[in-house]
């Protein structure tokens, strides 16, 4: 899962459609190349429609190399509580192994502390949480292991 990068509030645009700020894009670009050279991609990646999750998520989209058709938008994401980011994810096919996510605070923050077993006092813009689940079906998700975190002032000097 993924923190959509940090966003511009000096656009006149209602909170659905503000862009990332010039700082969100470097970060975007930054997390998203170390992350896809050192992680598997995912089957799969729904984003939030909300435009600094989606221009979050297409940065990763290039850098995996996601196709189109495992890429999709859910208004469902544009969730701040978390109560609809766990619908989405207990929701998703079983057929599917792994599956990157792209949405915002404070329910990614709520649903990494929820889900993953290390505790992040807050997910930052731009953060990356990879949490692996010993289950079979998506719908049976309870706590896993977070085993990676990847935010961007790791990787910055």
């Amino acid at each position: 899962m993924a923190r959509h990068a940090k966003s511009s509030w000096k656009h006149d645009v209602i909170d659905h459609q503000r862009p990332l700020k010039g700082r969100g894009k470097r970060d975007g670009k930054l997390v998203s190349e170390y992350v896809a050279k050192n992680y598997s991609a995912p089957e799969k990646m729904i984003s939030s429609d909300a435009t600094r999750a989606l221009t979050t998520a297409n940065y990763f989209k290039k850098t995996f190399g996601v196709s189109d058709d495992d890429f999709s938008t859910d208004h469902t994401l544009y969730d701040f509580s978390g109560q609809n980011v766990m619908e989405v994810i207990k929701g998703l096919d079983n057929a599917l192994n792994c599956v990157m996510i792209v949405g915002h605070n404070h329910a990614f923050t709520s649903i990494a502390n929820m889900l993953g077993n290390q505790y992040i006092d807050n997910l930052p813009t731009c953060g990356f949480v990879i949490i692996e689940f010993d289950v079979e079906a998506w719908q049976d998700i309870s706590t896993g292991k977070t085993t990676t975190m990847v935010f961007p002032r790791h990787l910055k000097k």
